[in-house]
Parts: C-alpha cells; structure tokens; sequence
C-alpha cells in the first residue's frame, strides 16, 4: 500500500500502454534475482579502498593472499582516464584511495615501472604526495612503517573506561566509530609494523616514490596549537589534548590502567562478536577486530579469530570483473524494498515466493537482550531490524521503517502483527530531542566530537536526519491509516501519535528555502525530498502548513526535471549545495522523484508523464524474459563527502515501485 495518489477515470488513457508490460518485465528480472532462501542481495558497491585494505590485512596476518590476481584484475580496471582511483565512479580523483590501491597493487605483485602505477604516481605526487592522505590511510601506512605513528593522533585505550554520563564516551560516538575505534585502541597501543615484500623496517621506502619528501615524513595531522587563528576553539582543544597525551606516552610504564584497558576493550570486542564471525555488519571493525585480538595474544587458530576472518571472506564478490570487497552487505535492505515493489506492482500477495519473502524478513527481527542502542534508550523492548545478515548489536530504524512498510504493503492486517507492533515501539523509543530520527543511536548529535583529530571523514556521530524521519512518518501514517479498517492496539496507535507532531516540527525547520530537503543516507536533495513527501503526505489533510511545504517541495521536484524526462542529481552536490537536483538521469533518482510527485500530483501531469517516459525508454537491461535499467553511478551515501555506495539492486526496486504506483493510479492494477 502506498501513500493515496490522484486516480483517472479511465484505464491508462493511452499514455500509459506500455506500462503493464515493463511492470512485467521488470516483476520477471526480479524473480531472476530472487535466492533460494526466499531473499535478494545484490552487490553493494563502495571503491577499492576497501579491497586494498582487504590485500593489507592479508599482508598483516602473514599469509598469501587467495586469488591474488583476481584482486588485481579488479584494482587495475577501476582505475581512472587521470591515473587515479576515486570514492564513486565518474568522481574525481582522491589521494588517499589512489595512494591505498597503489600499495596494494604493489602488494599483489604489480611493477611501480607499470604503466598502470606509473599514470597513478603522476596522479598522488600532482595531488601532494602520500603527506595529503586521510588519518585511515596513515594508520594503515604506520602498519607497514609507511608513515611514522607518530604521525598518527592518539587514541589511548583508557577512553573506554569514561561512563556513559559524561559528554565524551564510546557510546556517544556513532555505532560505526565506536565499532570501529575500539579495536584501534589496541592496535595503537601496540604501534606493531608489519614486514613489507622489502623486508620489516620501522621507516620502510617501499611507497617513498609517492613521498614528495621522503626524508620528511613525521606530517602534521592537525592545526597548530603555534597558529590558533586558523582554528575553531574546539579543534584547537582536542588537538592540545592529543598533543599532551603524545608526550605522555613516553610515560607509558606508569600508565597503570593501560593492562585494564586493554583488556576491557578486548571484552567489549569479543562480547560484541556476533556467533557468525561479524562485528557491527561493516568491514572496518571486522579487519581491526582480529587485528586487535591476534596484538593480544590470540592465534589464526582461536575460535573467534578463525570466525572473524571467514565472515571477512563472505562478504567478497567474485566474477568476471575479479575478485573485491564489500564495506557491508544489505540483503535485509534489499529483500524489504524489493518485496514492496513487487507488491505495489500487483504481484500475488499468496504468490508462494512472496509468501516466502515475508517469512524471511520476518525471521530477521532481532529480539535478543544485545544492542547498543539499549544505553541510551533502556526502557525501550527490542523489536528492530539491520541491515546485514548478522548484526544483533546495531539494528537501525531506517530498515525497521522500511520493513513495517513491506508487511504491510503486502497485507494489511500484518499491521496489527506482533512483528510490527514491536518494530513499531522499538522505533518510537528511539526518537531524538529534536523530534527526528538518526540511524542507530539516539541523542548521539555532538558534532564537536568531529573536531577530535581522528575524525578527518566528520563521521563520529549519528544525528537526526530528514530522510529517515520521513521514513518514519510513512511507515507510521500507513499504520494509522491501515488501523481505520484494521485491528490495531489502541496504546501502539496512541504511542506513535504522540511521536509525529514533534517528527514534523524537525522536518519543517530541516526544509531548505528551495523546497527541498537534504539527504544523508541517499543522493542526496532528490533523495531527501522524496522521502520527507511520502511521508508528511498521510498528515496533510487539513493542513494548511504541510500542504504549503509539499506544494514547495513538488515545485522544485518540477524544476529539478532533465530535458531528458529523468532527474538525476551529481554527488558533488554534497560539496555544493547549488548543485542540488542537478546531474545526468538515473532510474533511481528519476524513481525517487516520481514517488514525490505522485503524492500531490495527477498522474497525467505532464512531468510525472515524462518521467515515466524516461524509466520505459532507459529499461533496456534485458535478460531472458525479464528487463532492468541500468546504473553506473552511485545513488547511495555513507558518509557524504567521503564515502558513497552503489546499491546494485536501487536500479530495479525503485523504478519497479514507482510505475506500479503509477498503473494503479491510471486504473492499470
């Protein structure tokens, strides 16, 4: 079931003929996709950092890499016309990405006199040399004496030990940070280096090519407690922080809550191990989890050191294109989104493999006593979904919202199911002050903790954002809208009532004077402005403001329309704000922009007309009975600016779900 959208009186009024069987074709392709446990999975994009850190990790452990050359072929074919490697296709070259791919290829056994090596060179040196590269990047060099760690901040083990009272603690980090920064407490306890293909030397030449001066590599990482001006207060207090921790460390024998730290940090990495192998679903935590533990003393041959690495292994792809490295897997995501579409493009809700679908998210619900969220939020009874396959510590309420509105798409009185009742509460007790959600945390909005040195990618915390309120809101006006007809506990309904007003007091002071809202977890404006509408849509009867913010937001969804019938908007957007709304068509952003419409437009509006237009023209990936779109660029976000996602199924179960809002609406379903 979707937001209610403007009807016409007669069948499809021939502008719309095509449209059943693109739905059809598009229903065939999806069913092509669908795994054997009743689920779908597709690819999730990032760039070859990931991988590279994949071939340094390897190299850390001691052993050879598996299928070295199929890493190798898929480093060397991503590779751009400048020599570089960048965060997302058609991008522009980053420093610090080409610098990592450079030393895996290295790695894996490429000549520096390659070509290939010898373009990606010119590229680092032109853009500053391995000096320039990101905080990530020298803490993976200083591994390999690459990079000094004293040119790496601290990050003394002893934080773990501050309560969650206080304003500064782990748990006010983001879940992804903390996950992330824990393991590294004891990897830079240890300031291990590991042996090079050169041999093992704390001052290793082997990337001195890339060095504009090699003989000069102890870089500066922060501002200058000598030139205050050119920072903020903040910046500059973390850094005289890091500065006084950096000449205690010469102290290190009278630290003498050091061993506890340690071993605290220890216990939190194997108490936050899921039985699978995984920590936190992302690959960071996972490389730096057995890195931390094998630092302390465990073994290849240790039982969670061995699950660590296998759950590694599971989240590579391997074809044609060689051998790479996942950040994270989605197929939670996927599944919910794509059993939606389906079900909005009139597929069968008895279909067995529909029926199937919906047992498996379902099954997905994490109702175990583990999650982080619970510091924060203790009163609150566990109900939400994650993202991966394994992830009972950090469900989040982007996929919980997402999941109500799947079951209840797909049959109505699942509204009043246990499953989406306790999604239900679990996302209302996870609502910030500001009246929205973020992703995985509550409260966790100390942006001045992204003055800490360490933080180079403004990625330590999780505040609200108005994509995923407006997610919220949709799921939620469903639900209340279902309960006009369906059972619904009266207290549950009551319950989220209570949470909307505030949800929409945040999305009307987040609305940009442009109409449109900001998007953090998709590219970006097309991306926020669509979910914010298909949200604020079931609290606009009667109200005059709502329908004044949607009449903004449609406008500039009409203004923002390629001459091509598509929209599209470039990922340098996040960079400059000018740019939103603007960047050559995809299927995704087009679909994403054609839900918004539908909400206030008649579906022969002529942009809705030419959008739809656009998604049958550009269905040109035909496999057997089945057809999909295609899409090279990114659409999916992590952490803007610095890294960006290519969501290999966003192609098909965003246009599938917008031209079956459509048929429905033109009387085709």
């Amino acid at each position: 079931m979707a937001p209610d959208i403007t009807r016409v009186d007669s069948p499809l009024k021939g502008v719309y003929d095509d449209a059943p069987q693109a739905i059809k074709r598009a229903i065939n392709s999806a069913w092509d996709l669908f795994k054997a446990d009743s689920h779908w999975q597709g690819e999730l994009k990032s760039n070859t950092a990931i991988t590279a850190q994949q071939i340094f990790f390897y190299q850390s452990l001691g052993v050879p890499v598996p299928d070295a050359s199929s890493y190798r072929k898929y480093l060397l074919s991503q590779q751009q016309d400048d020599g570089s490697w960048s965060i997302a296709p058609d991008y522009p070259g980053d420093i610090s990405i080409s610098s990592e791919t450079y030393l895996a290829l290295k790695l894996l056994g490429v000549s520096s006199d390659d070509k290939a090596m010898r373009h990606a060179r010119e590229f680092i040196r032109n853009a500053g040399g391995v000096a320039k590269v990101r905080i990530f990047t020298r803490i993976f060099f200083a591994q390999f004496g690459l990079f000094p760690w004293s040119a790496v901040p601290q990050l003394p083990a002893e934080f773990i030990f501050l309560p969650s009272i206080l304003p500064i603690n782990i748990y006010r980090l983001s879940s992804w940070a903390r996950s992330t920064l824990i393991p590294l407490f004891i990897i830079r306890h240890h300031e291990r280096v590991y042996a090079l293909p050169n041999g093992l030397h704390a001052n290793n030449s082997f990337l001195d090519e890339l060095w504009l001066d090699p003989e000069h590599k102890d870089v500066p990482y922060g501002p200058s407690l000598l030139k205050p001006t050119d920072s903020d207060s903040f910046s500059l207090f973390f850094s005289f922080v890091d500065t006084a921790l950096s000449y205690l460390g010469s102290l290190r024998p009278l630290w003498m809550f050091r061993g506890l730290a340690r071993r605290k940090c220890i216990r939190w990495i194997l108490d936050h191990q899921e039985k699978e192998g995984d920590w936190a679903g992302i690959i960071p935590p996972m490389h730096g989890g057995v890195q931390a533990l094998l630092l302390e003393g465990y073994t290849l041959q240790d039982d969670c050191v061995r699950r660590g690495i296998e759950g590694i292994e599971r989240f590579t792809c391997h074809d044609d294109e060689g051998k790479r490295l996942q950040s994270c897997v989605s197929p939670v995501w996927d599944t919910v989104l794509m059993t939606r579409a389906l079900c909005e493009a009139g597929v069968d809700r008895d279909d067995v493999r529909i029926r199937g679908a919906i047992k498996w998210i379902k099954s997905k619900q994490i109702l175990t006593d583990k999650g982080d969220w619970r510091i924060f939020s203790r009163s609150s009874e566990p109900g939400g979904f994650s993202f991966e396959y394994h992830n009972d510590w950090y469900p989040d309420v982007d996929d919980t919202a997402a999941a109500i509105l799947a079951l209840v798409t797909h049959d109505p009185v699942a509204v009043g199911c246990s499953t989406v009742s306790r999604a239900a509460n679990w996302i209302c007790g996870m609502q910030n002050e500001d009246g929205g959600w973020g992703a995985f945390d509550i409260g966790n909005n100390k942006l001045w903790l992204n003055k800490i040195p360490f933080s180079d990618m403004d990625a330590l915390c999780d505040p609200s954002s108005a994509d995923v309120t407006g997610r919220i809101l949709e799921a939620f006006g469903l639900m209340m809208k279902t309960a006009e007809s369906e059972y619904v506990e009266p207290q549950l309904i009551g319950r989220i009532s209570m949470t909307c007003p505030a949800a929409i007091k945040y999305l009307v002071e987040q609305q940009e004077t442009s109409g449109a809202w900001y998007g953090r977890w998709g590219c970006n404006y097309l991306y926020g402005t669509s979910n914010v509408i298909c949200g604020l849509v079931y609290f606009s009867e009667g109200d005059e403001q709502i329908q004044a913010m949607l009449s903004d937001a449609a406008r500039w969804l009409k203004e923002t329309q390629n001459e091509d019938g598509g929209w599209g908007e470039d990922l340098l957007s996040y960079r400059d704000p000018s740019r939103a709304g603007k960047g050559v068509s995809t299927p995704s952003q087009t679909a994403w922009a054609l839900m918004g419409l539908l909400t206030t437009c008649d579906v022969m509006e002529p942009a809705i007309v030419e959008g739809v237009n656009y998604l049958m023209n550009t269905q040109t990936d035909v496999q057997g009975n089945g057809a999909s779109w295609l899409e090279r660029r990114y659409t999916g976000t992590g952490f803007p600016n610095h890294f960006y996602i290519g969501y290999s199924y966003y192609r098909h179960y965003f246009p599938l779900m917008v031209l079956g809002r459509v048929a429905r609406a033109a009387g085709a379903l």
